[in-house]
């Protein structure tokens, strides 16, 4: 008879988890607090418009391959990838911006044209960048994080400084243009720290996004989710939604299922892909292996104000991934990261899914998501968000030279109460906890409880950590660690 797992949420580390433990013979479930799957990475269809309400970012497209090549599959069987030029553009200031471009030859000539001789120090930032991916995919982050030792390698060894410097001083210490450094700090960001916070290693995002580039599924994000539902039903997985799990059951110290509106589901061991601090809650205290005073003393990543915009025309100026960055960087991280507070001037991101992909709004209209990053554990009312979103408009139509106020079919926002209310998100984090030093890899949440037997978890608080690349690889890893004593 097959041993039986329940896993709580379905974003992309427990359906990844789901997958490998159904390939492995286990009997899978998956139990979605809410009405549809995939976690943060829900999808929002309104009036022919179509919204990605999280992820809208699709890079390190080898870790997808990597996950579908497990099962013989590609994701070109589930859906299609368009490869984005230019992959983004950065706005500094009115009708003032650079675009980055699909290639690195055409990234080092925009950013020689930006400060002549920038180009050979990109090379070798790059470089080294490059060195730090093959490390981090091949020997780093599909390992565990059950001991210090995975991180000492012939190869890390000869890195040690790359863990003991930082983003911020290495790029400053080559790139003297703020405009050229804040695009290279920029992608630390999906990390969850701040670039003076974050250890040089992590450089290999830079890799991930100059050398590897930003790609779009069509019809956005929420395809690959519905590619890992396919595969993961193809495999014999059970996913049930509307099943809000109110308790984890605990007998003699061994987890042995869940209840869900008072009814018990028993098993043979529950894996939890939801907040990691929200599912110790579930538990009784003395079955709670972080106490509340831990978690209030960790640094998390963002939480975000979101904006779901529909346009009555197309708009211009604009590419489909957009940053705004004319105002002070290192402002707005400090009302983030030292003195937790809503921004007096907020940088923003712009994505506009329906310039790439038609189906995401009607012809001759604009599908718009507005991301503001926010301290996690902010007051949120509508006034706030509304003030907010006036604020960044006026300078959205200021810095791209349009006016698009009137042309508003309509607006959604999520925030920080969403957050906690749709993902029992810990204070309403957007992207669970940072990869600081000291919260990286053996230093994080343990994807095995350390107090009650066959209890597991898995998603962006734990190992590796944020993002929706190492999410696919947290659930590998939590089912490697299952296989291992189920």
């Amino acid at each position: 008879m097959k041993k039986t797992i329940h896993i709580i949420g379905s974003g992309f580390s427990s359906l990844a988890a789901a997958c490998y433990l159904a390939q492995a013979g286990y009997q899978v479930t998956v139990f979605e607090k809410n009405k549809t799957i995939g976690g943060r990475a829900r999808q929002l269809k309104k009036e022919g418009f179509t919204f990605d309400i999280g992820p809208t970012w699709y890079w390190m497209p080898d870790v997808f391959e990597r996950f579908f090549g497990d099962f013989q599959k590609h994701p070109s069987e589930y859906y299609s990838l368009e490869k984005l030029n230019p992959a983004y553009s950065v706005y500094f200031g009115k009708n003032d911006f650079i675009s980055i471009e699909d290639s690195l030859e055409k990234i080092y000539a925009a950013f020689e044209n930006e400060e002549p001789g920038s180009s050979k120090k990109l090379k070798e930032f790059i470089d080294v960048a490059k060195s730090n991916y093959d490390i981090a995919i091949k020997d780093l982050v599909y390992n565990p994080g059950v001991s210090p030792l995975e991180l000492v390698t012939p190869k890390t060894v000869m890195k040690l400084n790359q863990f003991l410097s930082t983003i911020k001083r290495d790029v400053r210490k080559r790139f003297k243009n703020n405009r050229l450094a804040q695009i290279l700090e920029f992608p630390v960001l999906f990390l969850g720290a701040k670039p003076s916070d974050t250890p040089s290693f992590y450089s290999f995002m830079n890799y991930a996004d100059f050398g590897l580039g930003t790609f779009h599924p069509k019809q956005g994000m929420y395809q690959v989710i519905l590619a890992m539902e396919q595969l993961a039903k193809e495999l014999g997985v059970c996913i049930e939604t509307d099943a809000n799990v109110t308790s984890i059951l605990v007998d003699n110290g061994k987890a042995n299922g869940i209840e869900i509106d008072g009814e018990k589901n028993y098993c043979d061991l529950v894996l939890s892909g939801a907040d990691y601090h929200h599912t110790e809650t579930l538990l009784k205290k003395k079955y709670r292996q972080y106490s509340e005073k831990y978690w209030s003393k960790k640094t998390f990543a963002p939480s975000s104000l979101l904006f779901y915009v529909g346009f009555d025309k197309k708009l211009k100026n604009v590419n489909h991934h957009t940053l705004f960055f004319d105002v002070d960087f290192d402002v707005h991280a400090e009302a983030i990261y030292d003195n937790p507070a809503w921004p007096e001037k907020p940088l923003f991101y712009a994505s506009f899914p329906s310039i790439t992909d038609d189906s995401c709004a009607p012809k001759g209209k604009e599908a718009g998501i507005f991301l503001i990053p926010l301290a996690p554990g902010l007051e949120d009312t509508e006034e706030l968000r509304s003030i907010y979103f006036d604020k960044i408009i006026q300078r959205f139509e200021t810095v791209t030279e349009q006016n698009v106020k009137n042309n508003i079919i309509f607006k959604e926002s999520f925030c920080v109460n969403d957050f906690i209310k749709d993902y029992n998100s810990y204070k309403g984090n957007a992207y669970g906890m940072a990869n600081t030093l000291l919260q990286t890899a053996f230093l994080r949440p343990k994807l095995k409880s350390k107090k009650v037997e066959n209890l597991y978890f898995t998603g962006q608080l734990t190992v590796p950590g944020p993002g929706v690349p190492p999410s696919l690889i947290s659930g590998k890893l939590t089912a490697e660690l299952i296989q291992k004593v189920l």
